[in-house]
């Protein structure tokens, strides 16, 4: 049986950062063509910590992990890659600010938005099935829209081929072929345990959880108003997101089911939108964040077929 190896990614500013057991690594081309490496000693509290390895629990935590890790990745690749811009950006309060800021429009486009549209066009505010079937494809249609809209970006277009060099370092990976450009780009750009396609089930799941929670608040109060949806949907997408995880490792280990392999597809198809053929500079760079991230342990690693259980 093949070996179970958690190896997953992130396409960053101009570079990729790879995460293995027990560290990351990121590398990043700056202006001159030189590739810069930030490697990083990293255990899970999923591994550490008896509660936090349980079901559910422990996707909240690598949601919460990913991101914190993510966010930091992404700050010190633009710092390499753009230090002339990231010189002239404000102060850390700004800094903050403007996280503020996107989480809030966040909220508003995936949340608030979806459920103002259904409640206003359609009365079925008490149908709780019916209602978060229709703000669920309000939230699906606003995020596509999303994804294609910052597509058509300069800069997201050379972020999204670098996440394609990810998914197929990790593919060559995987495949326990020589970890090389040329064998690289042979492989797929769309990975079934990518960030988009755990994102998609998300809001999948999303649709099912509100609408019992909403069957209670009705069956407890009587009546529902989109206040109280706003109000306890927004602390549930921890809970959301955690089912969301324990959905996309079972459909990766029970590939060969038709159920499981329709309920993926989605995410596959949206990854022809996040993820673009990669340059073999792309790939070379993702290569090297690999070989970092593994450090001394590389050569013993590369070389075996595995099962890859990452989200990246």
């Amino acid at each position: 049986m093949k070996p179970s190896i958690l190896v997953g990614g992130q396409a960053v500013i101009e570079g990729v950062m790879m995460r293995v057991p027990g560290a990351y690594a990121t590398a990043v081309r700056d202006p001159e063509g030189n590739v810069h490496v930030d490697k990083h000693d990293f255990t899970s509290r999923v591994e550490t910590s008896w509660s936090w390895r349980k079901p559910i629990l422990r996707g909240m935590m690598a949601l919460f992990e990913s991101m914190k890790m993510g966010m930091k990745t992404l700050q010190w690749s633009a710092d390499i890659a753009m230090p002339e811009e990231t010189a002239k950006q404000p102060g850390k309060l700004a800094n903050f600010l403007s996280m503020v800021f996107a989480i809030i429009l966040a909220v508003g486009m995936f949340v608030v938005a979806p459920l103002g549209l259904t409640t206003w066009l359609l009365d079925i505010e008490r149908e709780a099935v019916a209602f978060n079937m229709i703000s669920g494809l309000f939230r699906i249609s606003f995020f596509i829209l999303y994804l294609l809209a910052i597509s058509m970006m300069k800069d997201v277009k050379r972020l999204f081929r670098f996440h394609g060099a990810e998914h197929r370092v990790v593919f060559n990976f995987e495949s326990g072929k020589d970890v090389n450009v040329d064998n690289a780009q042979s492989f797929s750009t769309y990975h079934p345990r990518c960030g988009t396609s755990f994102l998609f089930i998300v809001l999948i799941s999303a649709i099912i959880v509100f609408a019992l929670i909403d069957t209670v608040i009705i069956a407890v109060f009587g009546e529902i108003t989109i206040l109280y949806r706003i109000a306890f949907h927004l602390p549930l997408m921890p809970l959301v997101a955690g089912l969301s995880y324990e959905v996309i490792k079972i459909t990766a280990r029970k590939e060969n089911v038709l159920f499981f392999r329709a309920l993926r597809a989605p995410g596959l198809w949206l990854q022809r939108i996040t993820t673009q053929p990669p340059e073999n500079d792309m790939v070379a760079v993702a290569i090297t964040a690999l070989q970092h991230a593994f450090g001394e342990k590389y050569d013993e690693m590369v070389g075996r077929e595995y099962i890859a259980e990452a989200i990246g």
